[in-house]
């Protein structure tokens, strides 16, 4: 369930609050596909099955950089802000990959503001945590700490 807020101080009364869960989503080897595209990197674990089934992980994987990127829309299941003027997406404190995404794996994103503070011009920082949780799996794909900025 989406959590709406509405202004800067539901902003600043976030911190500490846990966002919970997006639904599932899965990784599609056409999303890969297109990842590599983009980004120019068509390293064989994530663009060829066929050598990938004799290599680490029995199958391509996404990805690091497509599984963080893919933090934004799902964060958007989580939480809605309304009645300000500009959101921006400030940057990333620290991200790690523990454990791969195979082609065919269901993800989510799990959600925590860790503070939220008023900076200049009007703005509230939040200070998020983000792990992207795979179906089926104990070790998350990936923990990142983001920062956005909302200016009212």
């Amino acid at each position: 369930m989406t959590t709406t807020v509405t202004g800067r101080a539901e902003l600043l009364a976030l911190a500490g609050q846990d966002l919970g869960h997006t639904g599932w989503r899965g990784i599609t080897q056409d999303r890969v596909d297109t990842f590599a595209d983009a980004a120019d990197d068509h390293q064989w674990i994530h663009v060829d099955p066929e050598r990938a089934a004799a290599g680490p992980f029995g199958t391509t994987i996404a990805h690091g950089y497509l599984t963080l990127a893919l933090i934004i829309p799902m964060f958007s299941e989580l939480l809605a802000v309304e009645g300000v003027r500009m959101s921006v997406n400030y940057g990333l404190e620290k991200v790690r990959f523990p454990s791969p995404v195979r082609v065919g794996d269901k993800i989510r994103l799990a959600g925590r503001v860790v503070s939220a503070d008023e900076v200049a011009d009007g703005g509230v920082a939040l200070v998020l945590d983000f792990t992207v949780e795979v179906d089926g799996s104990d070790k998350p794909a990936c923990v990142a700490r983001a920062v956005y900025r909302h200016y009212t």
